[in-house]
């Protein structure tokens, strides 16, 4: 008898392998930080090795942790950053170059020039999406043009492109399967959300050859099955997310104008739109929520791309404290109105404003600011954004959401939640398991492999752990959301910067 669900969560800054029962319950965690690397000014990227064997070891890991055979073990649901981008060998699945990470901001200009041409109506129109240097489609045109030889080489047909799932899964399956699913498809800006199908007039525009792509299935699906030598069984690979589309369905908003909102690395705001792509006229992005026996449910998203990211550069960057733990407690020392604003856009600011010549910036500081105001800003900056996109959401879609299921590693902080759910004026509710991202992953595995009926099933295992209800006064809080669209306004920068950043 089959016990567990084992999801790999493949994420920015780490990889996590987590054994989940039929209940949804964790069973057990491993996780593994890998490195960053920032070769230029805006550039981000990750050794694909270091990906690998990252998930590699935490699946190993969380496996002889729980003392889990493989025997227990029913098969394998994946969730993955999205858009980062990977070129590899087909012959020998080497990578040509260290992957494009998701935040990199490399085609800045290229971008611009696509936009100054005419094209982000045809581009969005087929894809839901913007053109901006997030998307996959500019940095594998980076790769092919870039890397010497790439090009050529693709033209024969030698190398595969693939998201961070397609990489994974190609060498989990000794290289017999090279595939992807609807989700992470329709994050590259070469994937036509309404025929689902890689749409040749793109590939045209970005000149890529549409020998580099994988197939695209069902977010449940045969995946092919794990090497035995990898885990110690054939395992099957049976659901296969990008990590905010997995933390809807860990959330269960299965229904129409249900939302989450995911604090990682970034921020990740989702509404499921149903079977409709609901067109936002306030930049917003119309995605692909999942895929499921051939039918496509659709979602509007916000993207955020520093959440997570501030605590980390306030631990590491600025050294204020030594653990992400502490921020709660030095958050709690300051008022909500102290004055500081803290933009944290590193890598140019997301939606709903998609600028990557922005920078980051600190406003409104005082003699007598210190470790906690910067901290407290800094943690606010994260429920602002969240209320930029809500305010854009609400403006959309009809059947707006009047509450938020939220999840990530930032939930965790009681007073984030609280001045979040102040700052939106709805209720926000946590949920018993936090790992929903990986959740979604193991649900869709389930679902492929028959430990679950239908979405029914799944909705009724969600636990609420706890709802912050608003409390603050509708005059504060809007005083203080004024003082942050002032604050966005000095960091964002002119037509002619963004074309050369």
């Amino acid at each position: 008898m089959h016990s567990y669900l084992l999801s790999i969560d493949q994420g920015t800054t780490s990889s996590r392998a987590i054994l989940f029962d039929r209940q949804g319950r964790v069973a057990g965690v491993a996780q593994e930080e890998f490195a960053q690397h920032f070769p230029a000014s805006g550039w981000v990227e990750h050794d694909a090795e270091d990906i690998w064997q990252s998930v590699l070891r935490t699946c190993r890991q969380v496996m002889e942790s729980t003392g889990a055979s493989i025997e227990e073990i029913a098969g394998i649901g994946m969730t993955n950053q999205r858009e980062t981008t990977l070129l590899w060998d087909r012959r020998t699945g080497e990578p040509l170059h260290r992957a494009i990470v998701w935040q990199d901001r490399r085609t800045g200009a290229y971008c611009q020039s696509l936009i100054d041409a005419g094209h982000e109506a045809f581009i969005q129109s087929r894809t839901g999406l913007l053109i901006d240097p997030y998307f996959s489609a500019t940095k594998l045109r980076w790769l092919l043009e870039n890397v010497p030889g790439a090009r050529e080489r693709a033209e024969r047909g030698e190398l595969a492109f693939g998201t961070v799932d397609t990489f994974l899964l190609w060498r989990l399956t000794g290289g017999r399967e090279h595939a992807t699913d609807a989700t992470n498809a329709s994050r590259t800006c070469l994937f036509n959300i309404h025929t689902q199908q890689w749409d040749e007039a793109l590939l045209s525009l970005f000149e890529i050859p549409a020998s580099l792509l994988p197939e695209v299935k069902d977010s449940s699906a045969d995946f092919g099955r794990a090497e035995p030598h990898w885990l110690g069984g054939p395992l099957p690979i049976a659901g296969i997310a990008g990590d905010q589309q997995a933390a809807l369905v860990g959330q269960t908003c299965f229904a129409p104008g249900m939302a989450k909102s995911t604090y990682g690395t970034g921020c990740f705001m989702i509404i499921n739109t149903g079977e409709k792509a609901e067109v936002s006229h306030n930049r917003l992005l119309t995605t692909v929520a999942y895929r499921l026996n051939g039918k496509t449910t659709y979602a509007m998203e916000g993207s955020i791309f520093v959440a997570g990211a501030t605590v980390q550069w306030l631990r590491d960057g600025l050294k204020l404290f030594a653990d992400a733990s502490e921020t709660e407690a030095l958050a709690r020392q300051t008022r909500a109105g102290h004055g500081v604003y803290l933009v944290p856009a590193f890598t140019g600011l997301g939606a709903p404003h998609w600028d990557p010549g922005a920078r980051g910036a600190i406003f409104g500081l005082t003699r007598d600011t210190g470790i906690a105001e910067i901290v407290a800003a800094g943690l606010q900056a994260v429920c602002y954004q969240t209320r930029d996109l809500q305010a854009c959401m609400d403006d959309d879609i009809d059947a707006s959401a009047g509450r938020l299921r939220v999840d990530g590693g930032m939930v965790s902080n009681n007073w984030v939640m609280q001045f979040l759910a102040d700052m939106l004026g709805v209720p926000v509710d946590r949920p018993t398991v936090l790992e929903t991202t990986a959740l979604g992953a193991a649900y869709l595995a389930g679902l492929q492999l028959g430990w679950y009926a239908d979405l029914d099933e799944i909705a009724g295992l969600w636990r609420c752990e706890r709802t912050f209800e608003p409390s603050m006064e509708e005059a504060e809080r809007e005083r203080l959301y004024r003082g942050w669209l002032d604050a966005i306004e000095r960091v964002k920068c002119s037509a002619e910067t963004r074309g050369r950043a």
